[in-house]
């Protein structure tokens, strides 16, 4: 999570390409710790209400440990 208050994908500007990149590092990163990176596991950024973003600070889910179907949700 961002210590600099974004809201949402849509508030990012051109110089926040580092720290969209740092998140999905960090996420990368847990995914591994929790032993769930070889098996497969999804990154998600909800984007308003309709996309179900109920805390509105930038914020990235990791989701896996279970088979994903597609489309999502």
């Amino acid at each position: 999570i961002p210590n600099r208050h974004i809201a949402t994908l849509n508030d990012l500007t051109p110089d926040d390409r580092e720290l969209v990149g740092h998140l999905h590092l960090l996420a990368a990163r847990y995914a591994k710790e929790q032993g769930i990176s070889e098996q497969g596991f999804r990154t998600v950024f909800n984007v308003n209400r309709d996309a179900g973003q109920t805390v509105f600070h930038l914020h990235l889910h990791v989701l896996g440990g279970r088979p994903m179907s597609w489309p999502p949700g």
